[in-house]
């Protein structure tokens, strides 16, 4: 399989890596989080050449994770947001930071550490059942069919 047929792949993880699994596009979306908005300091940032900056911009901007919003006019600038559906990303790269704060970090600790406002005290992701509320260990998980992988076995059935 070619990486450019990964988004039809019934998995949701692929489909997802097939939008945002790149290196390049995870630290665009990490300086996003963190306020930067303009072409030129995701440039400076990050280090990326212009043409693959704007592929990655342009790719975040067509599946609607990111939305230009003009900040000049002559000449026409823009500024890149995220949409809520790019907000949604955000447990993602909390929890890639902590995993990389766990095993990564070196023995200085961690580059960088979350405070949340409304408490003020420093926090970190954990995952947690939506219904219980226990944290989640992958080995009390089961995995089990979806509606979706259900509509496309029974798509493929023969009749």
């Amino acid at each position: 399989m070619k990486w450019d047929d990964i988004q039809e792949m019934p998995c949701s993880v692929a489909r997802a890596l097939s939008i945002v699994g790149d290196r390049w596009t995870l630290l665009i979306l990490r300086d996003c989080f963190m306020g930067t908005k303009r072409f030129d300091k995701f440039q400076k940032q990050i280090g990326l050449s212009r043409h693959r900056l704007t592929d990655r911009l342009n790719k975040l901007v067509d599946y609607e994770i990111l939305r230009k919003a003009p900040y000049q006019e002559k000449p026409v600038r823009h500024e890149y947001r995220l949409t809520r559906k790019g907000v949604e990303l955000y447990p993602v790269l909390m929890t890639l930071a902590k995993w990389g704060d766990n095993w990564m970090a070196g023995e200085d600790g961690p580059p960088i550490e979350y405070f949340h406002t409304t408490c003020g005290h420093k926090t970190s992701v954990e995952l947690c059942c939506s219904e219980c509320g226990e944290e989640i260990n992958p080995k009390e998980m089961i995995p089990k069919m979806g509606p979706g992988l259900r509509a496309l076995s029974e798509k493929a059935r023969p009749k």
